[in-house]
């Protein structure tokens, strides 16, 4: 085939194309059944994202030879709005407790099974006698997470009957981590159709055919099905860690990027059949040309999210490998089950407007067109007016607030019962109960450590604790002291750096300190550190792919310039809308970090889409004819492309958690930007005003006449679809 070589021409073969649907309809039967799996392959105890070496991870080893490790506490309470509690109260309370303990899995099978009680404390009456505090310890098992929101809403079902006027919530790290559970349960199917709808609607609009748009999203959903496959065969077999905010983003990314890939190709297929009467011949071109900025961008999203593995926090290190496999797989469906479906159904899939043998090409005298040439009337002033904008835009960082989000402030719509009785519990009771301040410690240095212990302010109640009060273990004591401070804020955290401090000074005792604040803290600690590492990182990858895709060393430290600026600017412009909009407490420690790889990854996809056809445009026009030509052939693609993948991470918003709508906001927003503003604005006249000096060291840096290049001509004797 003219103009293309035999690995393009494979997926659009006459024989072969059936092969390649073929092979791909064989692993989306192997797939589905594992898809389905991954919800209870995830992992969402935050424990489990730490790092082997964090101190609280340590004493969560340790201590399981004093309590189980799999259980955690909810705390039931009991209250009348500031009225006393009525013996009759305590009374219902009491009774109350072997109901608590016979939630249990059902041996029948018949119905959901369910968390099991390990034991239930007897309540106890607040010291203002106007709450009564009950603890569950509920055993999670191996099915933890799956089970855990089902006992909540058995608890929440037991303590709620009786007395109207005698209010019950159920809160504490297990009442917390039901809400979060139900948040989750399901919403993956919820997610998935929004995203659908989503990516139908933006490209109806980009086509203009009730029949292309089938093409693409069909095959985004059997990449989304092998990707959550081979996630989750990972999961199972190879301990990568995954939670349930991994893969409604991995949904969305697979969404997004593979209609992003798709909108590329089909673009220049379209652009090819207006040139070539056979459509195999205009797809094997298509590929050809459009392939290497596809298979580029992909694989630079893929090696920018690989980066993560330099992270030490687990939930962060595995979204790493989790994103890849998504991107991965997408790039493979579109440059290989897509060309095959196009071709196989031939040029009727663009009715009404089928891009028929000699037509003209409509971008050259599109809108991307007049944009191009009112920006190359004053490059200069139009690139130095739109950074100026951005770095203003970028201001709002200063406002960003990135400290630990308390669990209270973590849902983004409504008020679940475990922030209802949180709220109720501190005013009766010390914040901290239910979520105690764990310390192991060498036997024979308990009395010293318990009464370093005592001296930290915000800290109360510090006893032996664990099945066998006061006896040393392999030769380990274990304590546990109780917060007065809330768990999750910073004066809990102050209180357990204080304790740390305190502890460590006792000569010999070697005693560490944990339990869930540490955790967080810890969590917090260690997210802030992969910031500073791997963003640095990310940035040297996207240089050096640049770098050998454009064979320039210019044009990659000013496109990676560009991007940068771009999520400083994103940034700055949702920090101002969570506090002043959204009313947002703060942004969890590591959505700095997240925002970064996706934006500066899928930024990069932009440039790649743009810059290639520039570099191959610059080759036979030179550069400034060439940024012309790219941008208006480019322009509308990347515009739509970014309309598609701001509106799949915007559906994130439809998940009530504060975290997951920051992420989705500020990724859709930084693509916008990207996309109508910094790629086709700000790059073309980058391009513009440096000129030829872009692709210094190349040799399309020096100064040359480039002759007008011929049209390409339809091949002789060519088959007509």
């Amino acid at each position: 085939m003219t103009g293309a070589n035999r690995f393009s021409s494979l997926p659009c073969g006459r024989r072969s194309k059936y092969i390649v649907l073929g092979i791909w309809i064989v692993i989306l039967a192997i797939a589905v059944p594992m898809a389905g799996k991954l919800t209870g392959a995830q992992t969402n105890e935050a424990s489990a994202w730490l790092p082997k070496d964090a101190e609280s991870t340590r004493v969560v080893d340790a201590a399981e030879k004093f309590v189980p490790a799999d259980t955690i506490p909810a705390v039931v309470v009991y209250h009348r709005d500031g009225a006393p509690v009525t013996a009759a109260d305590q009374a219902r309370a009491a009774a109350d407790v072997p109901r608590l303990k016979a939630v249990t899995g059902d041996p029948k099978g018949s119905s959901p099974r369910r968390a099991i009680t390990e034991s239930v404390q007897p309540p106890v009456t607040s010291k203002d006698g106007k709450a009564i505090q009950t603890i569950v310890n509920v055993k999670m098992g191996n099915d933890g997470w799956d089970l855990l929101g089902p006992a909540v809403k058995d608890y929440r079902d037991i303590v709620g009957k009786g007395d109207p006027g005698l209010k019950t919530h159920v809160t504490g790290p297990a009442g917390y981590g039901g809400d979060f559970s139900n948040v989750f349960s399901g919403f993956d199917k919820t997610l998935l159709l929004i995203t659908a709808a989503i990516v139908i609607a933006i490209l109806l609009v980009t086509y203009r055919s009730p029949i292309l748009w089938l093409a693409p999203l069909l095959c985004v959903g059997v990449a989304l099905m092998a990707a959550e496959a081979v996630v989750y065969l990972l999961a199972e077999n190879a301990g990568l860690t995954v939670n349930g905010q991994a893969a409604f983003i991995l949904t969305v990314l697979v969404f997004g990027a593979g209609t992003d890939y798709a909108l590329l190709l089909i673009a220049r297929y379209r652009e090819e059949l207006r040139r070539h009467r056979d459509r195999h011949e205009a797809m094997a071109i298509a590929l050809h040309r459009a392939g290497p900025a596809i298979i580029a961008s992909g694989s630079t999203v893929a090696i920018s999210m690989l980066c993560l593995l330099m992270a030490v926090l687990n939930s962060t290190k595995s979204m790493g490998p989790v994103m890849a496999i998504g991107v991965a797989v997408a790039l493979a469906a579109m440059v290989t089950l897509l060309p095959a479906l196009l071709v196989i159904c031939g040029r009727w899939m663009f009715w009404p407007k089928r891009p028929s043998f000699g037509s003209p090409e409509p971008t050259e005298q599109g809108m991307w067109a007049r944009v191009g040439t009112f920006v190359a009337a004053r490059p200069r002033v139009t690139w130095v007016t739109t950074a100026v904008i951005l770095g203003a835009l970028a201001f709002g960082l200063f406002g960003l607030k990135t400290g630990s989000l308390q669990n209270k402030d973590a849902f983004s719509a409504g008020k679940p019962d475990s922030v209802t009785g949180e709220a109720a519990l501190v005013q009766h009771f010390p914040a901290g109960s239910g979520s105690p301040v764990q310390v192991v410690t060498k036997a024979g240095t308990q009395d010293a450590v318990a009464a370093a212990l005592a001296k930290v302010p915000d800290i109360t109640d510090v006893k032996l604790a664990g099945g066998r009060p006061g006896q040393a273990v392999d030769g380990l004591v274990y304590l546990e002291g109780t917060l007065t401070a809330a768990p999750d804020g910073q004066r809990g955290f102050t209180a357990i750096e204080r304790a740390r401090d305190a502890v460590h000074a006792v000569p010999g005792a070697d005693a560490e300190v944990g339990g869930g604040s540490a955790v967080t803290l810890d969590i917090s600690d260690a997210s802030h550190r992969d910031q500073t590492v791997v963003i640095p990182i990310v940035l040297v990858v996207v240089f050096l792919i640049l770098a050998v895709l454009l064979r320039a060393i210019v044009a990659p430290l000013l496109l990676v310039a560009t991007v940068v600026l771009s999520y400083a600017a994103a940034l700055g412009v949702s920090a101002l809308v969570f506090e002043h909009v959204f009313g947002f407490a703060s942004a969890d420690p590591s959505f700095a970090l997240w925002s970064f790889v996706f934006l500066v990854a899928l930024g990069t996809d932009y440039n790649i889409f743009l810059m290639t056809r520039v570099h191959e445009e610059a080759r036979q026009h030179g550069t400034r004819r060439g940024s012309l030509i790219g941008l208006s052939a480019t322009g509308g693609v990347i515009t739509s492309a970014g309309a598609v993948l701001a509106g799949t991470f915007a559906a994130l918003g439809s998940l009530p958690l504060v975290f997951v709508t920051e992420l989705g906001f500020t990724v859709a927003f930084g693509v916008l930007l990207d996309t109508f503003v910094v790629r086709s604005v700000l790059v073309t006249a980058l391009n513009l005003d440096v000129g030829r000096h872009m692709w210094w060291p190349s040799a399309l840096a020096r100064p040359s006449t480039v002759p007008p290049a011929a049209p390409e001509q339809a091949p002789a004797g060519a088959n007509v679809d």
